[in-house]
């Protein structure tokens, strides 16, 4: 049964952490607070040797400049094992456009392979695909950590996703020690001359995903693309 609790980690727990980036990025947008993803790796490196800490994200490649690149760039320097993959466009029987970029057997791959060496696992994601994943992992003796929500309206977690989780961590609880202070002043990234601002950490609104609830609307002035897991 799973428990909800904040003590999470114990002092010698080997963790590893895997964040899907689009489904955090929509998870607090709703709960209306951004990441901070230097005090994020600091809180779980403070609750036992953090082995890895995966992100994953999908980009459009051929786009001159994407809003998420700075992001990427950041958190491969500073350290994240940062997964990514170009997305796919297509048509569909409709003849509206589509983009697909689901990261998810990437991050069941790298957790299966890691399971062996870890004590335990923090799942940054509501997505209920994941249920088949957590078990598995569980049954290799790892302890599984479910991080999102069910304070939004509907939750932004999957049912069958938090019940098969050891523990399931409400990321309200966590918003003070994780989330960026509004108040800080955005400054400029110096590995980009055309961004004048700190990157925003967030996914592009191509890639906002959600999980238990409606389909993200497409972005403004696009009427005929759609993004698909």
């Amino acid at each position: 049964m799973t428990r909800e609790s904040e003590t999470m980690s114990l002092p010698t727990e080997k963790i590893a952490l895997f964040i899907d980036g689009a489904n955090l990025y929509a998870t607090a947008k709703s709960l209306g607070f951004d990441i901070d993803y230097k005090r994020l790796l600091r809180e779980f490196q403070s609750r036992g040797n953090l082995l890895r800490a995966f992100y994953y994200t999908a980009v459009i490649e051929d786009q001159e400049y994407s809003s998420i690149r700075p992001l990427i760039d950041w958190l491969d320097y500073n350290g994240y094992s940062v997964v990514t993959k170009a997305t796919k466009e297509f048509v569909d029987q409709t003849g509206r456009r589509k983009v697909k970029g689901n990261m998810d057997i990437e991050l069941a791959v790298d957790a299966m392979e890691l399971a062996n060496h870890i004590d335990h696992m923090v799942l940054f994601s509501g997505d209920g695909d994941f249920r088949s994943l957590v078990e598995a992992v569980q049954r290799r003796g790892v302890r599984v950590t479910v991080v999102s929500t069910v304070t939004t309206q509907p939750p932004m977690v999957a049912d069958e996703l938090r019940r098969q989780a050891d523990i399931f961590q409400d990321i309200v609880e966590l918003q003070t020690k994780i989330g960026r202070d509004p108040s800080e002043r955005p400054a400029r990234d110096p590995r980009d001359p055309r961004d004048t601002r700190e990157p925003r950490q967030h996914t592009p609104q191509f890639l906002q995903r959600g999980t238990a609830g409606p389909r993200t609307p497409a972005p403004a002035g696009v009427e005929d693309e759609e993004f698909e897991d």
